[in-house]
């Protein structure tokens, strides 16, 4: 008898690990549906805009997905804190999937459109929630490893999306980059159903009151203001009727927030999130990283073309180098902030990213392509040092009941942080390019000229001054989360037993 027993532990320890396996072969499935859907789209404009028209808003294909996913995630993060991960994360998929097959059912621009808007209301559910499970499954000890295979995710879809976007655009059709989710997306559900299980919830957890009026306020104050800032300077100048309107609007609607949450139940953003002083400070932190990516992933290409003289599949490769650093850092940071801790480790990593985005301006012009390459790598280690410690500390501070919650206000603010970014240092950029071309000269501008030739020598040094003032203030939001963590984090997270 008692030699049946140690088999049978084995047999049962066994069977939860290949359970665990499948469920984190679903997530990196769920997590490859945005992942690609964040580059696999852009290669295909020009084939959309052909066949449908609307090159005047074609923007929003990206600007309302973003919108959609930003303002959903605090929404879905306490949703899953109240009623489980797994219906959560089945209904973002079901409802991505579902924008999906409309969007490549489209007729026209419009639908288009909206339909992408539906694709990101599933996909706020896919990115907290996979996040948040992530830290459900494994212990604080090997969060690491699930994280940096979720980073490789990310890292294999910079690199493949735009391909296999080209690919189906050129020799099949540019609907044929919507309808791929499905089939990913299908395996992605039948293993969440059949592998997933969750402990059986409190009978009060389950009856909990959820906070419909809260998460009606934060989508419009969200929606109101991310369209201010994406728009802004695009659509209309920032010194408009439409910029004071919504701007004016966003924050009467924040003021409302305010109001609702104070007085709900079950908060949808509640006081908790920046009342302690570790969950404040990663929020504001991983605000600046939002704000500093913009630099390498909107300008870099453009720099890439215009100064370099590169083709475009040339000038993606010096970008797409840092997501092959960044997951290798990620998964290797254990070990750092194993002895130095969460805080000093991420203060490591941004600190090497500020210098070396404040490096990036003394390159020579023009310069060889490996000088911007190699930055790009050194400052996808510094980044993974940065993002994963912080990202595990976190949500190692808070019980489960509250995990989603703040893994969602993490994402929430490096989202934000990215749509602010975008806003200011396209801001910038257009104002060096202004005053060294006159003004005529912007971004968008330039970027069509390059369409049809190589750039004029004017051009390129207009160019090259823009993308060396953006990289500039993205070593100074660098700076600001390095002081953050210094000020505000304390030096040792409360880390709670798992």
């Amino acid at each position: 008898m008692g030699g049946t027993r140690p088999a049978a532990r084995t047999v049962t320890r066994r069977t939860t690990t290949d359970r665990r396996g499948a469920v984190v072969a679903a997530l990196m499935l769920a997590m490859a549906l945005p992942a690609l859907d964040s580059t696999i789209v852009s290669t295909a404009v020009p084939q959309i805009v052909g066949d449908l028209g609307g090159f005047a808003v074609f923007s929003w294909l990206f600007s309302g997905y973003l919108l959609a996913v930003t303002v959903t995630l605090p929404v879905y993060g306490k949703l899953s804190d109240t009623f489980g991960r797994k219906p959560v994360l089945v209904a973002g998929a079901a409802v991505f999937l579902l924008g999906s097959l409309l969007c490549g059912a489209a007729w026209n621009m419009g639908t288009l459109i909206a339909f992408r808007i539906v694709q990101g209301l599933g996909g706020g559910a896919l990115q907290g929630t996979v996040q948040t499970l992530a830290a459900d499954l494994y212990p604080l000890e090997e969060r690491p490893r699930i994280q940096a295979r979720l980073s490789t995710v990310w890292a294999v879809s910079a690199v493949a999306g735009p391909a296999l976007g080209g690919v189906l655009a050129a020799y099949a059709d540019w609907r044929w980059i919507f309808l791929v989710n499905l089939p990913i997306g299908a395996v992605a559900l039948w293993l969440i159903a059949h592998h997933l299980h969750e402990p059986e919830r409190e009978p009060a957890a389950t009856r909990a009151r959820v906070d419909w009026a809260g998460a009606l306020a934060v989508f419009a104050c969200g929606g109101v203001l991310l369209t201010a800032l994406v728009q802004g300077g695009v659509a209309w100048p920032w010194l408009s009727a439409p910029s004071y309107a919504l701007f004016a609007a966003g924050l009467a609607l924040a003021g409302l927030v305010v109001w609702v949450e104070r007085r709900a139940a079950e908060p949808i953003i509640p006081g908790w999130v920046w009342r302690r002083r570790t969950i404040a400070a990663v929020n504001l932190a991983l605000g600046a990283l939002g704000l500093l990516m913009v630099a390498p992933t909107v300008f870099l290409p453009t720099y890439a073309q215009a100064v370099l003289g590169l083709a475009p599949v040339t000038a993606g490769f010096v970008l797409s180098v840092w997501t092959l650093s960044w997951p290798v850092s990620a998964a290797l940071s254990q070990h750092v902030y194993r002895r130095i801790g969460f805080r000093n480790t991420a203060m490591l990593g941004i600190g090497a990213a500020a210098a070396i985005l404040f490096a990036f301006p003394f390159l020579p012009y023009p310069g060889a392509a490996w000088q911007p390459t190699l930055l790009m790598l050194l400052l996808g280690a510094s980044l993974g040092l940065f993002q994963l410690p912080l990202l595990v500390g976190v949500q190692s501070t808070v019980v489960w009941s509250e995990r989603g919650t703040t893994t969602a206000s993490v994402l929430f603010c490096r989202q934000t942080g990215q749509t602010v970014g975008a806003s200011v240092f396209g801001a910038v950029a257009n104002g060096v390019l202004a005053s060294r071309l006159g003004s005529a000269g912007d971004l968008d501008t330039v970027t069509r000229a390059l369409d049809t030739g190589a750039a004029p020598e004017a051009t390129r040094r207009a160019v090259a001054d823009a993308v060396h003032a953006v990289y500039l203030g993205a070593s100074c939001a660098a700076a600001v989360a390095f002081l953050v963590l210094l000020l505000l984090a304390p030096r040792r997270f409360p880390v709670l037993k798992d």
